[in-house]
């Protein structure tokens, strides 16, 4: 038997929270951070990227554990703010806020639903609650998802063959008597709309619209406080179909992120040759077919020199790469975008078959430490759509 915690009672996951700096994420279960002048390492119990959010100097939300047994560190980070208000990325705590929102009736399309129990497990996955409605019963995973622009959150930020196989079971629900159900809990109240992250998972964005008619997909967008209670503010976001069917295929554009690690003369091309200054550089590329695997073909150092491209790739390291997926072509006007960032650009680099000064721009630091450029990537990705 469940029982519910008292109605009157705010849903307040920590105990008392301090506040630190961020520095560095050494991995992805280390944060390194700064409190109070002195540098401490704290557990992040989160393994999505976070590299929107974890930007040097920002706010971070951290507790002391009491007992933090065999772990090295005594410091757990539970949030991080973002224009000012907090963003919870303690993964391990969602579950609590899904109870939370059940038990007062919260939660969009399971007003009705009572919890049997936590834990489930059915074939070769474990669901995060079984639940009764009416005569029937819903088998619910929940989601954790920190991953937002201007009006749009997007699911997963990392590939997640999990989450896939979790969709593909859920659609298979009903062979055990249950209907399948995704709560996908969106730590940011101020967006509109939901849709998988087709740039960053393909695959779990098809299996999303292929199981459309057979599970519930219902994104909600809830509020932290500034004391890191949960308000019962609760909106239900959109899912734009029309753009995801449309979206969400290998096709569109990419951003390649390299690192040289000294000034050099690079020959590209047909006898062209351009000095090479130390930094980082954003090539900005396109494929309308096999995206995934023009990409793939830029990480692979042995291949036959094509593009300009595939020159600087020989002298430098992959430091990150971004599809862009779309149906219509964004190359150009992503490399406009990206333009006002750079210290310097390399002229004619890239752009024979367009009007374009350049696709290739150098910058002196880290880009992935840029809340400039994770703002042209997000609105590339999710608010350009809507």
């Amino acid at each position: 038997m469940w029982y519910p915690r008292p109605m009157n009672e705010p849903f307040r996951p920590f105990g008392k929270i301090m506040t630190a700096r961020f520095v560095e994420r050494p991995n992805r279960f280390l944060v390194r951070c700064e409190r109070g002048g002195r540098q401490i390492d704290a557990f992040l119990p989160n393994s999505g990227r976070l590299q929107e959010l974890l930007l040097p100097g920002r706010l971070l939300r951290v507790i002391e554990e009491e007992k933090p047994g065999t772990r090295k560190t005594a410091y757990t980070v539970v949030a991080v703010d973002r224009d000012g208000a907090p963003v919870m990325l303690h993964t391990h705590k969602t579950n609590a806020v899904a109870r939370y929102l059940l038990e007062r009736r919260l939660i969009p399309g399971l007003e009705d639903a009572e919890i049997v129990k936590q834990e489930k497990t059915v074939g070769h996955s474990r669901f995060d609650f079984l639940l009764s409605r009416g005569r029937g019963e819903v088998l619910l995973e929940v989601k954790s998802c920190t991953l937002f622009g201007k009006r749009v959150a997007m699911f997963p930020d990392a590939i997640t063959a999990r989450g896939e196989r979790h969709l593909r079971e859920l659609a298979c629900a009903p062979e055990n008597g249950a209907h399948g159900a995704v709560l996908f809990v969106v730590h940011w109240p101020a967006l509109d709309f939901f849709m998988p992250d087709f740039h960053t998972d393909l695959r779990f964005a098809r299996t999303f619209l292929a199981v459309r008619e057979s599970v519930s997909l219902i994104p909600i967008a809830v509020r932290w406080q500034e004391d890191l209670s949960l308000s019962d503010e609760v909106r239900l976001l959109d899912i734009p179909w029309p753009q995801i069917e449309r979206e969400a295929r290998d096709q569109g554009g990419y951003v390649l992120i390299l690192k040289t690690e000294e000034d050099r003369f690079l020959p590209f091309g047909r006898g062209r040759t351009s000095l090479l200054r130390k930094g980082f550089y954003l090539y900005v590329g396109s494929a309308m077919k096999n995206l995934t695997a023009r990409m793939e073909r830029h990480l692979r150092l042995r291949k036959r020199y094509h593009w300009h491209i595939d020159w600087l790739r020989a002298v430098s390291e992959v430091h990150g790469v971004f599809p862009v997926r779309s149906s219509s072509r964004v190359e150009c006007d992503l490399a406009e975008a990206l333009s006002r960032l750079a210290d310097w650009s390399v002229a004619g680099f890239g752009c024979s078959d367009c009007s374009c000064f350049t696709h290739l721009f150098g910058l002196a630091d880290d880009p992935l430490r840029s809340e400039a450029f994770h703002n042209v990537l997000q609105y590339f990705r999710m608010d350009r759509l809507l």
